[in-house]
């Protein structure tokens, strides 16, 4: 298990919205790449990057931030926001991107899915499923799809992905704690450990994951780390050792 914090990219700085909602923005700070060091500097060797102009427009708005985050750190970049081609996926590949999340694109497109599969590989891909009440949200959580989130899972892993990015919207930016059997329920259908998102506010929500740590991969934290309520090489640090006792390594 290993920690992922959130930089969350609008209007060229970094900052996280309440619930997905455009319209509760907090800004953190004005520089993306100067953030992405403070994590570097606390320990952590990923960092999960939001483009929400780019979730909003669907079109990436972002990646010289992403360009600029892979030169200056050593930080494994996972990007989403706005990846509904081949051509942009590409370009990510080419900014030097770890991995590529797809979203919106997975429920408006799945041949998209399939052929992005086959263009990078299953293991450069993320599968992005948002939900809320366990529905699929999509277009930047604008809109519902009326897909079961499990559903997705199931076929994300036919399709060939192997990493699921899972986030509760109504716990996303709120510090509320995280649901655990949804990330249970999650790898279960998905048939690989999943992406922890949304709701992490402590240390303690880390140590909750530990009784199902071989259904969770990473854990993505946004606003406790920015309002200091979880301390990034804290949080690196639980992630490993909740990995270790599970028998495995480190990511």
């Amino acid at each position: 298990m290993y920690l992922l914090p959130a930089i969350d990219i609008l209007g060229g700085k970094a900052v996280r919205l309440a619930k997905g909602d455009y319209n509760q923005v907090t800004v953190y700070n004005d520089d993306p790449v100067a953030q992405a060091r403070v994590f570097e500097e606390a320990g952590a060797a990923w960092v999960h990057v939001v483009d929400l102009d780019g979730a909003r427009s669907g079109v990436p708005e972002n990646i010289a931030i992403v360009e600029r985050i892979v030169r200056e750190t050593s930080l494994s970049v996972e990007i989403g926001g706005g990846i509904r081609s081949l051509e942009t996926l590409k370009r990510l590949v080419d900014a030097g991107a770890a991995r590529m999340v797809l979203g919106t694109a997975l429920v408006n497109d799945p041949e998209l899915a399939r052929a992005a599969v086959d263009a990078v590989g299953g293991d450069r891909l993320t599968a992005g499923i948002d939900a809320k009440g366990g529905e699929v949200a999509v277009s930047g959580w604008i809109e519902g799809s009326g897909v079961a989130a499990t559903d997705l899972a199931r076929a994300m892993n036919e399709a060939g992905f192997r990493h699921i990015v899972y986030t509760d919207i109504a716990r996303d930016g709120m510090q509320t704690g995280i649901d655990v059997q949804a990330y249970v329920d999650m790898a279960a259908a998905f048939g690989h450990p999943v992406i922890a998102s949304g709701g992490v506010a402590s240390a303690a929500d880390i140590q909750r994951l530990a009784p199902v740590a071989a259904s969770v991969e990473g854990v993505i934290t946004g606003r406790a780390v920015y309002e200091g309520t979880l301390d990034v090489a804290e949080g690196v640090r639980m992630c490993a050792g909740l990995t270790a006792a599970e028998g495995g390594a480190a990511c």
